[in-house]
């Protein structure tokens, strides 16, 4: 009984309210048909910053597996800045809620209601790329990889995009109908990267969205792998987001 009340005031000084400016501690979560890699460029900077990072690595096979793979790295996180890219977003709006995560920052990423889902959003606001998403087998889809390159990330180098183009991890297309139950963003501060020449997800959308939650956002000009194109930048807001936090 002595080492479970240990236990439990250890987890609670983990994730106990720290002083201003004290998180040090970010928690990166990938979109569709990409994988945690493509965090690098952000991710570096974060580290020679003074921040520790974790890099999620979820599986695309259902909506529930990526939640729960987020959530075995927020277990062991402490305190932290919980980021998302693409339908990244999806994800730590569902987790937003865990003791961990003091905000959140939507980089070029769904930012849902509840109720509302990926498929949804998409379906009233397209984007340009919409019809390049094809069935690959068992369920799930991918970008085509001839159109990858554009689409995805115009302005990466085009030996990097091509090889994001036939190294991207194909998603469950069941994932896009799945619901949001809780809203993360609006319990906790919430900060957005609006890619301005996004045509995976509709700019447009990026920006009602990031409206809707009240977020403090930035416009760059850029593909949606703006993280690729604009590392400073996005690392520059998820700094701004930990050194806000209290």
């Amino acid at each position: 009984m002595k080492s479970r009340r240990l236990t439990l005031c250890c987890l609670a000084l983990a994730f106990a309210p720290l002083a201003h400016g004290a998180v040090k501690n970010v928690v990166l979560v990938h979109g569709a048909f990409a994988d945690g890699s493509g965090w690098k460029a952000v991710a570096d900077i974060l580290m020679h910053d003074g921040y520790t990072v974790y890099v999620v690595q979820e599986p695309e096979t259902t909506f529930e597996a990526d939640v729960s793979a987020t959530r075995i790295v927020l277990d062991r996180s402490g305190p932290c800045v919980l980021v998302g890219h693409s339908y990244g977003g999806m994800i730590i709006t569902e987790v937003g809620t865990h003791p961990a995560v003091h905000s959140l920052v939507y980089v070029a990423a769904f930012e849902p209601d509840v109720g509302e889902t990926a498929g949804g959003m998409q379906g009233k606001t397209p984007p340009a790329a919409a019809k390049s998403i094809v069935p690959v087998g068992g369920g799930f889809v991918q970008v085509t990889p001839d159109t990858f390159p554009a689409d995805f990330a115009a302005d990466a180098p085009r030996p990097i995009a091509q090889f994001m183009a036939i190294s991207q991890v194909p998603i469950a297309a069941q994932i896009f109908d799945a619901k949001i139950t809780v809203a993360g963003w609006s319990k906790k501060p919430s900060y957005a990267v609006v890619a301005t020449e996004d045509h995976m997800i509709n700019p447009e959308l990026e920006r009602f969205m990031s409206g809707r939650a009240k977020s403090q956002t930035i416009e760059l000009r850029g593909s949606h792998a703006i993280f690729l194109s604009h590392p400073a930048e996005v690392a520059a807001l998820i700094e701004k987001a930990a050194k806000a936090a209290d």
